[in-house]
């Protein structure tokens, strides 16, 4: 096990009607707040309405910005910077989903620097400072509501890049279930998809003696497997929302990191598909995940082997280990494919033709090479995308 700190600071409410203390949690934390969401859902279902009224009865001024779309762009977050320097806004409160977040967070990041934001994702400047965020999570997925990490898309470049700061760590989340049950059933799957691959970044590790996050990782995974077929079924089942929405925040709010060195080969790739093409985050990691498992495998199959018991309840065949690892790859993509997800490149419109493109770009926004379960430079992103055709 590695050397670790951990520290997460982010105060969680979660349960029916959590986001009625919107109003009560943001009063002290800014003198003038940023509502920050998406489209109109959150008008449509009332959610809206409660959160306003919430801030108005606590007597918290807001401003307003709608508009971000998955993916989350850089234009917006632009906007956001020069509206909040021009209101005033000292606290931003992001309704929505991780795209929402992320967006948000790039926006704290960008009101008190004199540079461009962007400069942040492509690692010519860390923040110092940000204004503060908190949360009404409509969305299980990205677990940004928890972490450190923002994700934005430069829409003039194609291109999609990360930063990872603990000062973007959010103040509080609301986490209410209920807010999830209208989600469309694809928005659905892809959450589970994300949430799944937060985790297997994290299991395969090289490092050893990593047993109590191992079981973790074994038992969120486990939880999603089981619950995501049961919100689609019946997306008012508020114990499998329940579930789910708390395995995205456990997923990613660093818990499961500690003592290990994930891998984040697989999102590198897919930030290159989505920045590509625009394809749902989760829908791109079910594509990647399973070809990057394809691809590594034998570079420590006892490891893919425990993954395949102890997850998918794959029976060892006599001590064949690799035949334990390949139905374990198999059963993944299999459930990726049951929940209605893409599994293959060509079904998100993906060609050979763009194979260079992607893995080019991968390389570069590593530095040299992306992955640490296996470093991996651009021949071998080549031959994963050929095993995700």
């Amino acid at each position: 096990m590695e050397n670790f700190r951990f520290h997460n600071g982010t105060r969680i409410v979660f349960g029916t009607n959590a986001q009625e203390a919107v109003g009560e949690l943001t009063k002290n934390l800014g003198k003038k707040v940023l509502l920050h969401y998406g489209g109109g859902h959150i008008k449509k279902t009332g959610l809206y309405q409660q959160i306003t009224e919430s801030l108005k009865m606590q007597g918290v001024a807001f401003a307003e910005l709608a508009g971000v779309k998955p993916n989350p762009r850089l234009s917006l977050v632009r906007e956001g910077i020069a509206l909040c320097r021009k209101e005033g806004v000292d606290f931003i409160l992001a309704v929505g989903g991780g795209s929402v977040i992320d967006s948000a967070k790039a926006i704290a990041a960008g009101v008190p620097y004199d540079g461009d934001i962007w400069d942040m994702y492509t690692g010519g400047a860390k923040p110092q400072t940000a204004l503060g965020i908190g949360v009404v999570l409509t969305i299980p997925a990205a677990g940004s509501e928890a972490s450190m990490g923002s994700v934005i898309t430069d829409e003039a470049q194609n291109q999609k890049r990360p930063m990872n700061f603990d000062i973007l760590r959010p103040q509080f989340a609301i986490l209410n279930p209920e807010l999830t049950y209208t989600l469309p059933p694809y928005q659905t799957a892809c959450g589970a998809a994300d949430i799944m691959a937060h985790v297997m970044e994290r299991y395969f590790t090289r490092v050893k003696n990593v047993e109590i996050t191992d079981r973790l990782c074994e038992a969120t995974l486990k939880t999603v497997i089981n619950n995501a077929p049961k919100a689609l079924a019946n997306p008012s089942d508020y114990n499998a929302r329940a579930e789910i929405m708390w395995a995205g925040t456990i997923a990613h709010n660093d818990l499961l990191t500690t003592g290990r060195i994930g891998d984040w080969g697989s999102h590198k790739i897919e930030h290159e598909l989505s920045g590509l093409n625009d394809v749902a985050h989760g829908a791109g990691l079910a594509i990647i995940f399973p070809a990057w498992m394809r691809y590594v495998y034998k570079q420590d199959v006892a490891r893919f082997a425990q993954y395949a018991a102890r997850v998918w309840n794959v029976e060892t065949d006599f001590g064949d280990l690799e035949a334990t690892a390949l139905e374990g790859i198999n059963r993944l993509k299999a459930f990726f494919k049951s929940i209605g997800l893409p599994t293959t490149l060509g079904e998100i419109g993906i060609t050979p033709a763009d194979h260079a493109h992607i893995a080019q770009n991968t390389e570069r926004d590593d530095g040299h090479t992306a992955g640490n379960f296996v470093k991996m430079d651009t021949d071998d992103i080549l031959k994963i995308l050929k095993f995700a055709e």
